[in-house]
């Protein structure tokens, strides 16, 4: 058999599986995923609008997420006590929530607040983290954030405290902090293990943003090198990027914005129209496929391995061991902290 046909053998079974299940199923993929697999999935988006389905489905008993670990965790604590939430593969994680290990951060925002004083510091986490990074933030007054709504937690923060402590990725952080207006010296680079993490008393005192030591190796592969290539080969296409890229490479963007807002994007442009994608490289192919009348073409290739990890064998297998296998679980301790965090998101555009 070839490996269309076996594929294609695979697709109906899920879908069998799918049809048998009816409205107690919901399968959410990210928008990384492989075509095959965005194909099969009730729900496609970036982890803010996963993260409100996930949360809003109040029939599913079964939600499978397409997606990294982190993700799965956050339609977990969000999920309703009949649901269970299972993903393909438990070994998808993700790097950046990695760079932020919960023991750690919270020696770091120990020694934050110690040295501050009475100076409010506010904790606001990327989606991009383990459950526990969240729970840390929810019961220190903080909020969640995602690419989608991180300027608007930061006004969110701003408005209840002096600082902000933002982890896990710098380059959102910092590109977000830029958009608001403020200085190179007021945002400050957290890293983990060092003394006031690597910074002076003055500094830390002065920054109005901290900063923690981590970043998406997808996005963090773009350069001013593939810019100026892509430049100088398109010169009138336009040029749209993710903000966990870097800040020289989010500078000489056209358009800036999270997955969801980049498909919005390309969705909009008039047709013959060419767009140069800095994201992650499964996303470009399927919108260079979805839009046949605009020139898609990627910043450079950069793929996601843990996104990838999640394969229509792998969703089958979660299906036909449905609320058996694959389960995630947090505990009701870190979950209910957690979803104090992730509650003030959802509420930030309610």
């Amino acid at each position: 058999m070839s490996e269309q046909n076996n594929i294609d053998v695979i697709v109906n079974k899920i879908n069998e599986k799918k049809k048998d299940l009816g409205g107690k199923l919901i399968i959410l993929a990210h928008h990384y995923q492989r075509k095959e697999i965005v194909a099969l999935a009730d729900y496609i988006g970036d982890s803010y609008g996963l993260s409100k389905q996930a949360a809003a489905d109040k029939n599913a008993e079964y939600i499978v997420f397409c997606g990294v670990h982190f993700m799965a965790e956050s339609a977990e604590i969000l999920s309703q006590p009949h649901q269970i939430v299972q993903m393909p593969d438990t070994n998808a994680g993700c790097w950046m929530a990695d760079m932020a290990d919960h023991y750690i951060v919270e020696k770091a925002w120990e020694e934050v607040t110690a040295f501050l004083g009475d100076t409010t510091v506010i904790p606001v986490v990327y989606m991009n983290a383990d459950a526990e990074i969240k729970a840390i933030c929810g019961r220190n007054g903080g909020v969640v954030c995602t690419s989608s709504n991180a300027h608007a937690a930061f006004d969110w923060s701003f408005e209840r405290g002096e600082k902000i402590f933002f982890f896990p990725d710098q380059h959102l952080g910092r590109n977000t902090g830029n958009k608001m207006g403020f200085s190179p010296d007021e945002m400050v680079v957290w890293q983990p293990g060092k003394p006031l993490g690597g910074n002076t008393p003055e500094t830390i005192k002065k920054a109005k943003i901290l900063l923690w030591d981590g970043y998406c190796l997808v996005h963090t592969r773009f350069t001013t090198h593939h810019i100026a290539e892509k430049r100088a080969k398109y010169p009138d296409a336009k040029l749209v990027v993710h903000p966990e890229c870097r800040q020289e490479v989010v500078a000489l963007a056209d358009a800036v914005g999270s997955t969801s807002f980049i498909v919005d994007y390309v969705k909009e442009a008039p047709a013959g129209s060419t767009i140069i994608i800095g994201t992650e490289i499964n996303l470009v192919r399927r919108l260079s496929d979805n839009y046949p009348d605009k020139n898609i073409l990627t910043l450079h290739d950069s793929l996601c391995p843990n996104m990838y990890k999640i394969s229509p064998e792998k969703l089958l297998h979660t299906l036909e061991n449905i609320g058996k296998e694959n389960i995630i679980k947090v505990s009701d301790k870190v979950k209910n902290d957690a979803k104090k965090a992730l509650d003030r998101m959802l509420e930030l555009v309610n």
